[in-house]
């Protein structure tokens, strides 16, 4: 436990400085470490513990810089998309939705690329529905997985703000579902004692971080910021994404079989049989029940049961073909196969 809240504190002092840096991002560094220290479904609870104390701090450090019209736009429409969020946790697995803000997070790789000219003329603003929109967004993503960050960092990025009001009003923005979040889970019994301290340990962690990061930001250019962020963007996504997919695989059993001329993947109960000829092309196979067969084919089937000691079927799909239905027999370890058309 020791060596868990060490490092938890000190991950945690290094993530807030790069996400004061960056614009935000901490929760998704410290998501997939979380992860590894609590069950799924109450790192959500830890995280809100931790980054509320920060978005507290950064609020009275950089409250001057708050840009309170993206405030009042943001804040009303997130409100009830976390409690939509945070109800939703009950029957949702956070990991899936994880994956995809991977996915989001990569993305925006394009944007390490473009040059300061370029940048600059790409952060006109957004129509003020747009805010609503994301607003809602930010709040349904945050009560789910308990992390905002880098996320929506584009919004800010698009409407010209410092590297100063950022920070302040991102803070502003998410102290309020931070703080509805922690009722809601709560209520929904989706919190423990070691989950509680772990968020404990954030916060202090989150407070040193406040108190020390308006030293280094006086000395990043704007220009400078901007590709920081973007950079921890596409970072924070593929630390994301290969973190949820492992869990995932594991999860779901999903196994990938190569042989010379047959590609086996299997997910949950399902598998599937990608084959590749010079003659068919790709072709799909589908393993089903003796229930899917056309009726003239369920008799075959009976007969093939009396005759061999396991019978296997798949539903083939070629390009440009009707379905055909295979049939793979064993028989004292030997096995036949027959393809029928339909």
């Amino acid at each position: 436990m020791l060596l868990n809240v060490t490092l938890i504190l000190f991950s945690t002092i290094f993530a807030f400085w790069i996400s004061a840096i960056c614009g935000g991002g901490a929760s998704l560094i410290l998501l997939p470490l979380l992860s590894l220290m609590l069950p799924i479904s109450l790192v959500p609870f830890s995280l809100t513990v931790g980054t509320f104390s920060s978005s507290v701090s950064r609020i009275v450090i950089f409250r001057k810089s708050i840009n309170w019209k993206i405030f009042f736009w943001f804040v009303p429409f997130s409100i009830p998309a976390v409690l939509l969020g945070a109800w939703l946790m009950i029957f949702l697995n956070p990991i899936y939705l994880q994956f995809f803000i991977g996915i989001f997070l990569i993305v925006n790789i394009g944007e390490l690329f473009r040059s300061k000219k370029e940048q600059v003329q790409n952060e006109k603003p957004f129509p003020n529905y747009y805010l609503a929109i994301v607003g809602f967004l930010a709040g349904f993503v945050s009560g789910v997985t308990g992390a905002i960050g880098l996320l929506f960092n584009r919004l800010y990025f698009r409407y010209g703000l410092t590297k100063e009001e950022i920070v302040a009003t991102r803070a502003a923005n998410e102290i309020f579902l931070h703080s509805i979040k922690l009722i809601i889970y709560i209520e929904l019994g989706l919190y423990s004692t070691p989950a509680f301290w772990l968020g404990v340990v954030i916060a202090i962690g989150a407070l040193i971080s406040a108190i020390t990061v308006k030293y280094i930001l006086p000395y990043l250019s704007e220009y400078t910021f901007r590709k920081i962020g973007y950079g921890a963007m596409v970072l924070s996504g593929f630390i994301l994404l290969f973190s949820t997919s492992q869990k995932i695989i594991i999860k779901d059993n999903i196994s990938l079989n190569v042989e010379t001329d047959e590609t086996t993947i299997k997910w949950r109960q399902s598998n599937l049989d990608l084959e590749y000829s010079f003659e068919d092309g790709i072709v799909l196979k589908r393993g089903i029940s003796q229930n899917e067969l056309p009726e003239n084919l369920k008799l075959k089937y009976f007969k093939f049961t009396k005759k061999y000691d396991k019978v296997f079927l798949k539903k083939v799909f070629k390009f440009g073909k009707k379905p055909s239905y295979k049939f793979n027999l064993y028989k004292n370890n030997i096995y036949t196969k027959f393809e029928y058309d339909v």
